[in-house]
């Protein structure tokens, strides 16, 4: 159900309703797969987004346990993630919308208790695994699109998400960074922050959201789809609010999400990396959970497979899919053996559209 007046033109997607409310896990997986065949053979024969850029933020240190659920044989203790934002242009009902996926505060980030420990231990080794490129904002405006081109806001979830900065704050000593965004954040994990369980509190930095305004805030409770070629789909396990963007773009379907660290992880099977293959072997499994939560592993590995079912094959190699990590383990000289085998790196698809051009369509609007 689709309530915010922020929302009016957004349609909701009721196809895992159903599923998603089956009592019995076995069940639930068979149910959610079936659920998602059929999304995916709609959303693949619909229209495309306009227009993808992903935008390097940082790189981060992440035990090895975490990114591949203790399977990966190493004796390297982390690996590196490099962290990116997505914009995605596309057109809804019309008119040519932005959308920033995982613009996150990086310095506000570092407050989580987890990476706060983390650098506190190891603060000499940590710049060398720690690397961070120019801020969103500015890699925005070196492209030609201002702050306030931008119309919506999603994170995959809100683990080191500090949102005052973006929302702004209600004593107006922050004011927000994209001030015409809508933030679509799902309505059981903002509530969840308010009380963090112990299981969930190490990632989240507790006053993240604390006096923020939520005037452009929608929240959600259910499935999305935002436009031509963009979904925005509960995927909840690894946080409870957990969601994926998936996008049809010019290389086919792509989904971005946090349940995995590289495409290694929804393809294990077919990983060189030592360990994953043989552990999805000897327990049947199909994917390898990203696992530094423990909420609950059997939702996220339905979910893995909702994204994987929906997605296309990788075309240099198709035994694994075009799942994004929004945080991708990259090689590093720290970590030998856990190179994956396959790194994507970025999605690139069409031609960017710049203010100038939609100038006009805002302006014809306006006099609507």
């Amino acid at each position: 159900m689709i309530t915010s007046s922020l929302l009016k033109d957004v349609m909701p997607i009721h196809d895992f309703d159903a599923p998603r409310a089956e009592p019995l896990q076995g069940r639930r997986l068979r149910a959610v797969r079936t659920a998602a065949e059929r999304v995916r053979e709609r959303f693949a024969s619909g229209p495309r987004v306009v227009c993808v850029r992903t935008i390097n933020q940082t790189t981060l240190p992440y035990p090895t346990k975490y990114a591949f659920n203790s399977a990966a044989f190493s004796p390297a203790p982390f690996v590196t993630l490099t962290h990116r934002c997505v914009l995605v242009q596309f057109m809804q009902r019309g008119s040519l919308k932005n959308l920033l996926f995982n613009p996150t505060d990086i310095i506000g980030a570092r407050r989580a208790p987890y990476f706060a420990r983390l650098a506190d231990r190891f603060h000499l080794v940590e710049p060398l695994l720690s690397k961070q490129w120019d801020s969103v904002p500015y890699v925005l405006a070196s492209i030609g699109i201002k702050a306030g081109d931008i119309d919506y806001v999603a994170f995959d979830h809100f683990h080191t998400q500090d949102l005052r900065g973006l929302l702004g704050t209600r004593d107006n000593k922050r004011q927000p960074l994209y001030p015409n965004a809508v933030l679509l954040a799902p309505r059981v994990e903002w509530d969840d922050w308010d009380e963090l369980h112990p299981l969930q509190a190490s990632f989240f930095v507790r006053d993240g959201k604390e006096n923020v305004r939520e005037d452009n805030v929608a929240f959600l409770d259910g499935d999305i789809s935002l436009g031509d070629g963009v979904m925005l789909l509960r995927t909840p396990g690894h946080t409870s609010g957990n969601q994926t963007l998936f996008i049809h773009t010019d290389n086919g379907v792509w989904g971005i999400s946090e349940n995995g660290t590289s495409a290694d992880n929804w393809s294990p099977l077919e990983s060189k990396i030592a360990g994953l293959a043989n552990v999805c072997r000897n327990q049947d499994l199909d994917v390898i959970l990203n696992s530094n939560t423990p909420e609950s592993a059997a939702d996220q590995y339905t979910s893995m497979i909702l994204e994987r079912t929906i997605v296309d094959r990788v075309k240099r190699a198709p035994s694994f899919v075009q799942m994004f990590p929004s945080s991708e383990v990259t090689p590093s000289l720290l970590a030998p053996g856990l190179r994956p085998t396959v790194i994507h790196g970025e999605i690139r698809s069409g031609e960017l559209t710049k203010p100038e051009i939609r100038a006009p369509r805002r302006e014809a609007e306006m006099r609507a």
